[in-house]
């Protein structure tokens, strides 16, 4: 593929990802993503075949390399401090994308079944930390279903509102930006405490 073609495929998606995030998968015209990319409207077309497959195609393109990541599990806390880490530096690095996540999983769009594959590999990396840490005395939980589910959501569902963090910001940290270390590094604690 051309170096042009690559540009404009990768215009196509930033100005979906920004569209959707902001205005969701329905509300979001191939006209809107056009015109924010600044490329002629049958390039949607020419690309990606329309409007779903360019929702899809965000996925792909901006998949974390480290879905693939095999954790040993020999020590589970560790693991699991590493997931925590790479999940809060994507949710940093690509908030349109996990905004976007949220809406689908929220209103259980129909594109929640070929999301899933993204999904269930993350989720699949967990739950192997989970049981491991449960096996091994280093994580105390009695269901593993809930667990999940509270971690998860402590991941994805968090900071969505910026209009909180306002209210609770203390005087010390207003105007200051949090690096995605110290957020990684409170987000971690939060549920690494709440499994001993």
């Amino acid at each position: 593929m051309k170096q042009d073609e690559k540009d404009v495929k990768m215009k196509i998606l930033d100005a979906a990802k920004v569209l959707f995030a902001r205005k969701g998968f329905e509300g979001t015209t191939v006209r809107q993503i056009c015109d924010e990319a600044g490329v002629a409207l049958a390039l949607v077309s020419y690309h990606f075949g329309g409007k779903e497959n360019v929702f899809y195609a965000l996925f792909d393109a901006f998949a974390p390399d480290f879905l693939n990541t095999e954790y040993e599990l020999e020590n589970p806390e560790k693991d699991l401090r590493a997931f925590i880490g790479e999940f809060v530096r994507l949710r940093m690095a690509e908030p349109e994308l996990i905004n976007l996540l949220q809406q689908e999983i929220i209103m259980q769009s129909p594109r929640m079944e070929k999301l899933q594959r993204y999904l269930f590999a993350l989720w699949m990396q967990l739950r192997r930390i989970l049981e491991a840490g449960r096996e091994k005395g280093c994580f105390d939980f009695e269901s593993l279903k809930h667990t999940l589910h509270f971690i998860i959501g402590s991941l994805i569902f968090t900071r969505i509102a910026p209009s909180i963090d306002d209210i609770f910001e203390s005087a010390d940290m207003q105007g200051k930006e949090e690096s995605v270390e110290a957020v990684a590094a409170y987000t971690t604690r939060f549920i690494v405490n709440g499994l001993k």
